[in-house]
């Protein structure tokens, strides 16, 4: 799931969010992501479905364009292919084996190893192959020790709260005042919730656990569990499933809920915040008429997501509390510099009602009036505590804002970077990667849905010879330019836009460049319109 997610001006595959009422094909993770596929010199970008939950086609193969037309045999076929891959047993029928299985004698009480199943006395039989070992009951209130960690990275990479940050979280939802929790991927505060329950010291939270991993389903009741795909807001078991999350946060009007999202790190920002969103759309349909509030959400994700979740999310604060793993090779607790987890909690909840724990590092500024790392020095210039990644970040006065400890600033990129970097690829630039210009950027370029032919090397040259017109104003007016700037610039706009011309195109593009620049300071102005284009450029072809 740790799929890439195109934004900015960079190259790649960008997903779309579905408009109300389209509906998508579906494989057997349910509704597919509509992706569009984005190419280089202005081509029209192509829009295909696929997955939402695997990245690799190999643990999931659906591909359909936009555009195909699909046949009756081929949707036959797709529909009989996902009943297939569907699990063994429904919910129901998981709740019934649970009850059955919990009364079973001690010594009866087996769990397969190799097929991740709980066993009844009929059933040992036929896994008497496999590697089966006994279940306790400590065992059976916490799944996410019996069971096997999924790993594939690709598809359903599963990683685990450490103790600690379980308690951390538990911790912090009691102290706000919440006694509903919406698990969304958080299976080990599921379990945490339900065992402090049991302990009866403090008041009861009720928690409902919303999870791709179906194999959790033979451990709660149907109103403890719902098999869930984050990515397209999806409920395997149907209208059954969506109900119970219906009930859970219709209980809520009385309450007070919070929702607690973990999702597979490099998950597409976009369709997970869709699906937040609708979960938070629903809340807020069942609380006042006139009420406009946001579910309280806490959204556990790397700090490098930053940018994208503001930009879907613009109420939300990062905090400085680092999420540890069980079974992360590197995401653990105790570690300094880059070493340090990058996971961080995401919240449209005040950030100055979160305590973070002192004897781990964090402290209180005053300044900010909110918990910080201890590393993260407030800076009297930029107002605020602007360490993300855990060290010490230092102020740049050129940049006239706080940048990691590692970088410098280049003065050939007007910004700080890395010391080692290749100034001419500087992504800094401003500008559309589609026309060219520099007024707004690819996503809200007027040309982005049009349709584009390659026949022409004229239709390639209109943005570049239009930016010359940019640049010449000041010469028009009396002003200097220097000649390097200029052609700096031009070589600059050439291969931003990377034009697919053939291997001497581009000594042609500098000739019609010059000659456009004579002819535009002598003619007082312009010398194309869009008439006049081809002419000029096939003079010179």
């Amino acid at each position: 799931m740790e799929t890439t997610e195109s934004h900015g001006d960079s190259l790649g595959l960008e997903v779309l969010i579905p408009e109300a009422g389209k509906e998508a094909p579906c494989c057997p993770h349910g509704p597919t992501l509509l992706f569009e596929k984005l190419s280089k010199g202005g081509e029209a970008p192509r829009r295909f479905y696929a997955c939402s939950a695997c990245r690799d086609r190999k643990d999931c193969n659906f591909f359909q364009w936009e555009d195909e037309k699909v046949s009756e045999e081929r949707l036959k076929a797709r529909k009989s292919e996902n009943q297939l891959k569907r699990v063994g047993f429904t919910q129901q029928q998981q709740c019934n084996r649970f009850v059955k299985f919990a009364s079973l004698a001690v010594h009866e009480k087996r769990f397969c190893q190799d097929c991740q199943l709980l066993l009844l006395p009929a059933e040992h039989g036929a896994h008497s192959a496999h590697s089966c070992a006994a279940v306790s009951t400590a065992q059976l209130r916490r799944p996410s020790t019996l069971l096997r960690p999924l790993e594939n990275k690709k598809s359903y990479a599963q990683y685990l709260f450490t103790e600690r940050s379980a308690h951390f979280l538990l911790d912090t939802v009691t102290a706000l005042g919440y006694n509903m929790v919406l698990c969304v991927g958080t299976p080990r505060l599921h379990e945490f919730i339900k065992l402090r329950n049991l302990e009866e010291k403090q008041p009861l939270i009720k928690s409902l656990l919303l999870d791709i991993d179906y194999r959790y389903a033979q451990f709660y009741k149907q109103e403890e569990f719902c098999h869930y795909n984050m990515f397209n807001h999806h409920f395997f078991n149907g209208e059954s499933s969506s109900a119970v999350l219906q009930a859970f946060l219709t209980e809520s009007q009385e309450e007070r809920v919070v929702m607690v999202a973990d999702p597979p790190f490099g998950g597409l920002v976009k369709p997970l915040a869709h699906s937040f969103t609708l979960m938070s759309q629903t809340w807020r349909k069942l609380q006042s008429p006139d009420s406009d509030a946001d579910m309280p959400m806490i959204w556990i994700f790397p700090y490098f997501f930053e940018p994208r979740i503001l930009e879907c999310f613009p109420s939300f604060a990062m905090l400085d509390y680092q999420v540890d793993y069980d079974n992360h090779p590197l995401y653990k607790h105790g570690k300094t510099g880059r070493k340090q987890s990058p996971v961080r909690l995401f919240t449209n909840i005040s950030a100055k009602d979160f305590i973070l724990p002192k004897d781990e590092g964090y402290r209180l500024c005053s300044v900010c009036e909110r918990y910080v790392w201890s590393l993260n020095k407030h800076c009297n210039k930029c107002n605020l505590c602007p360490s993300k990644d855990g060290r010490e970040w230092k102020h740049c006065s050129l940049c006239e804002k706080c940048v990691k400890p590692s970088w410098k600033h280049c003065t050939t990129c007007e910004r700080c970077c890395l010391p080692e970097h290749p100034c001419s690829q500087s992504d800094e630039t401003p500008g559309c990667f589609t026309c060219g210009s520099l007024k707004h950027k690819r996503r809200a370029c007027p040309l982005r849905t049009q349709r584009y032919t390659h026949t022409h090397t004229h239709t390639h040259l209109c943005p570049l010879l239009l930016h010359c017109s940019t640049v010449l104003h000041p010469l028009r007016a009396g002003q200097y330019i220097d000649i390097q700037d200029l052609s700096s610039f031009l070589f600059w706009r050439y291969r931003k836009l990377q034009y697919r011309l053939c291997r001497y195109t581009h000594i042609y593009i500098y000739i019609y460049i010059y000659i456009y620049i004579y002819i535009y300071i002598y003619n007082d102005g312009p010398l194309f319109y869009e008439s006049g284009i081809t002419t000029f450029i096939y003079l010179f072809i």
